[in-house]
């Protein structure tokens, strides 16, 4: 019997050219996969030293400024970072091009180093989106237990209170925990302010009494909340009076740090010059006259610093914190001049800028001008410029090859399957798979549909 050779047909070449090109892309993608590793262990860095901390509110506020990332783009640069760093097996296997980027990023919404291994197999055998199926169901299990948790929590709350034999009153109850932390705050304070009353009014010879035990004095705070809460008629206040600081500042200092004089909180309590200097920018000014004696001879009327149709004005023009990398959309009204020294309240004389960046400004050596041309120059307590765009980077001529440069300087050898997922085109069967890695999965483990 002759038996005949199967004949072989060459490769097309435009499908041989084809494939090498799907080759290229595959190992490139690995090699900016382990590119992206490396530049995210040096976010983490850069995070945990803060090195953002020179202006800016967060590592993400600047990489948004830096880099050119979207907000929402850096932080989740950020958050994955960060995850990583509790993450060995995960870092390990993304720094060496095996996984993506994107694979990381739904892991580590997930994963923790006792889960870590299980999930990276996962990752390993499955694509994208089989990843993302399975940490949406891993999630869902996350978020009924908790919900299960709060649930109990809440049902269980409760506040039983009886009489002993001798007439005392006996309290026991459960909380739960953001209750039990402001009612555990509010004794703290009533606790301080008994102590610190009983303190001031005792006399030289009760110093060497004993002072009540810790739990005494929470009792003595609790009758000092509740009759409190009595003679306000349990009305906290209207939220302009309860949240109002109240700083005492002399006009002197205002205009000049150096000088001598107060600038004291309602209480007394010290409070910086620069601190003062940024409330008034944007803040509600009574005016009072005092004798020689230090009485008060004269109180003028409350007015606003920055009237509310400037105001207005303002936020209509500046649409936000004009700091650089910043726009917080909300925020307050500087003086690029204070009106201490003589800067009118006009609105040429004003740039909006939020907390943080008013702060800077103010107290951390942060400077701010207006251009002949109208724009804010901003500069850096040293004095260098402070771009609204920063300089871009220097590239390579042929940023690939330098790409793969440096990835086999680090010992990487990639190819176009270091990426490749071990799938096989079976349909995933999402509720067997949790079922299977989820400790907190409910029920009979089941079979899968398919394999």
């Amino acid at each position: 019997m002759q038996i005949q050779s199967p004949e072989v047909i060459p490769t097309p070449e435009h499908v041989a050219t084809l494939e090498r090109l799907g080759e290229e892309i595959a190992e490139l993608s690995a090699h900016i996969d382990a590119a992206t590793a490396r530049l995210l262990d040096l976010i983490r860095e850069f995070d945990a030293r803060e090195g953002w901390g020179n202006g800016f509110r967060s590592c993400a506020d600047w990489l948004s400024w830096r880099v050119g990332l979207d907000k929402g783009a850096a932080r989740e640069r950020v958050r994955v970072a960060r995850a990583l760093g509790a993450l060995s097996r995960l870092a390990h296997a993304f720094a060496g091009g095996e996984i993506s980027y994107s694979k990381i990023r739904a892991l580590t919404r997930v994963a923790t180093p006792e889960t870590e291994e299980q999930l990276l197999r996962i990752a390993r055998a499955g694509t994208a989106v089989h990843v993302e199926r399975i940490v949406r169901g891993w999630r869902y299990m996350d978020r009924k237990a908790e919900a299960q948790e709060s649930a109990r929590q809440h049902t269980s709350r409760a506040l039983h209170v009886s009489h002993d034999d001798d007439g005392m009153v006996v309290i026991r109850g459960r909380l739960t925990s953001e209750v039990g932390a402001l009612l555990l705050r509010a004794l703290e304070a009533a606790r301080e302010t008994l102590y610190q009353r009983s303190r001031a009014e005792a006399r030289p010879t009760d110093s060497t009494q004993d002072l009540p035990t810790m739990e005494q004095q929470r009792a003595d705070a609790l009758a000092l909340v509740a009759e409190t809460a009595l003679h306000h008629g349990i009305d906290p206040g209207a939220p302009g009076e309860r949240y109002q600081i109240v700083v005492h500042v002399d006009a002197a200092v205002l205009a000049d740090s150096d000088q001598v004089g107060q600038s004291v909180l309602e209480d007394g309590v010290r409070v910086p010059a620069g601190t003062s200097q940024r409330l008034a920018c944007d803040a509600s000014r009574v005016v009072m006259r005092h004798g020689e004696d230090g009485r008060v001879v004269e109180v003028g009327t409350r007015t606003r610093t920055i009237p509310p149709a400037l105001r207005r004005a303002l936020h209509h023009r500046d649409r936000g914190c004009r700091f650089p990398g910043c726009g917080l959309s909300f925020g307050q009204g500087h003086h690029l001049r204070h009106w201490a020294h003589g800067g009118p309240t006009t609105l040429s004389n004003l740039a909006l800028l939020c907390r943080r960046h008013h702060r800077a400004v103010h107290e951390e050596g942060y400077t701010v001008d207006r251009g002949p041309d109208g724009t804010l120059q901003f500069r850096w307590p040293d004095g260098r410029p402070l771009p609204d765009v920063p300089e871009p980077s220097a590239v390579p001529r042929d940023p690939v090859h330098a790409l793969r440069e440096a990835n086999g300087a680090r010992g990487l050898r990639l190819h176009a399957g270091t990426i490749a997922s071990t799938w096989l085109g079976e349909r995933l069967d999402v509720g067997w798979a949790i079922d299977v890695l989820h400790t907190l999965a409910a029920g009979p483990a089941r079979t899968p549909n398919s394999l």
